[in-house]
């Protein structure tokens, strides 16, 4: 995730750049919601930690869960989810079937 947090930042705030009116205010919090959680896991990374990097984590973790609803609203849903992992799972089966009947002949 170190590695990843800068990309993710990156890629969010070019997607989010020029919001519209009705969208600026999920726009802000998803920057704030996918910020702090960036910010939580880096902070790890320190060789040691004094009560103010602590807090900064605590204050991280705090504002992600403040703002995840925002990430929540376009989640997939089990169903959609489980659909998917059952279509994948009869695709694999069909092709291992293939694999088996051209090494059969």
């Amino acid at each position: 995730m170190g590695n990843l947090g800068p990309w993710i930042s990156a890629v969010l705030a070019s997607t989010l750049r020029n919001p519209d009116s009705s969208q600026y205010q999920d726009f802000k919090r998803a920057w704030e919601c996918v910020s702090a959680l960036v910010d939580f896991t880096l902070m790890p990374q320190y060789r040691s930690h004094t009560p103010d990097t602590l807090s900064y984590m605590e204050s991280y973790l705090h504002t992600f869960h403040r703002t995840e609803g925002i990430l929540l609203e376009f989640r997939t849903l089990k169903a959609p989810c489980d659909q998917a992992n059952h279509q994948d799972w009869e695709l694999r089966e069909l092709m291992a079937d293939q694999h088996a009947e051209e090494a059969h002949h």
